[in-house]
């Protein structure tokens, strides 16, 4: 890793600051991991894969990571309302990375 990344910028100017918006957040990651296993997910069953978490985060979790382009929304004009989540090409990416830090948890855990 670079030094440089911190050294001549401004933290918020930095790669490391993009990705880290892009993630932080309680939910996020298991959202992510979750797209990665199950590849196409409605929001009722992301709701009872993730757990505790209510109805209202995980639809502004939703929101925020379309948003960010990492995830895909598909809605199907039907009643009741049919709405599938998926990675996009931009969050597939991202899954290797955060298999690093989840291996990196592993090994420093105590």
């Amino acid at each position: 890793m670079s030094v440089d990344c911190i050294v001549n910028h401004k933290l918020e100017d930095t790669g490391f600051n993009y990705t880290m918006s892009l993630i932080q957040g309680k939910y996020k990651m298991f959202i992510l991991y979750t797209l990665a296993c199950y590849e196409i997910v409605r929001f009722n069953e992301m709701k009872k894969y993730i757990g505790e978490i209510s109805y209202k985060t995980l639809s502004s979790t939703l929101k925020e990571l379309e948003a960010d382009g990492l995830i895909h929304r598909k809605e199907y004009p039907q009643i009741p309302p049919k709405v599938e989540y998926s990675l996009s090409e931009k969050g597939k990416s991202l899954i290797p990375i955060l298999d690093e830090m989840c291996d990196w948890g592993e090994m420093h855990r105590a």
